[in-house]
């Protein structure tokens, strides 16, 4: 099967027409559609869902194999890489850590604060032990 992403567009600003259905999907609709002559309108609706899993399922086929491809042709260094969400992890106790303190130096004084700080810098070392593992 081509890959219709990697064409490029026509010159006339139209879109691409899709590729044409497989043998096995035409024989699928033609099948449907004595079935319809054959069994009376009372039975469309579900003679239209069964015919639609199958496209669905063939669908899905298709766009894994192409996803499949693509990632194939792909230089092993043209990876894409991951985002990192360091700087969002130690923004994200930074303002968790300030009404924390209110609270915990509230409630338990230099031991709560003590305590609820431990606990924030456990997740961020907990973070960057797994980020570091993850390389």
């Amino acid at each position: 099967m081509p890959d219709i992403a990697s064409q490029p567009p026509p010159a006339t600003g139209r879109p691409v027409p899709p590729p044409p259905a497989a043998p096995s999907t035409r024989e699928d609709l033609r099948a449907v559609m004595a079935a319809r002559r054959d069994l009376g309108p009372e039975y469309e609706d579900a003679l239209v869902d069964s015919f639609l899993d199958k496209l669905d399922v063939e669908i899905a086929a298709r766009v894994r194999n192409e996803v499949a491809a693509h990632l194939s042709r792909q230089p092993p260094g043209n990876q894409p890489k991951q985002k990192d969400n360091g700087v969002a992890v130690a923004l994200g106790s930074l303002g968790i850590g300030i009404p924390l303190t209110t609270i915990a130096g509230a409630a338990g004084h230099l031991p709560g604060m003590i305590l609820a700080w431990g606990g924030i810098i456990a997740v961020n070392v907990a973070y960057a032990l797994g980020r570091r593992n993850q390389r």
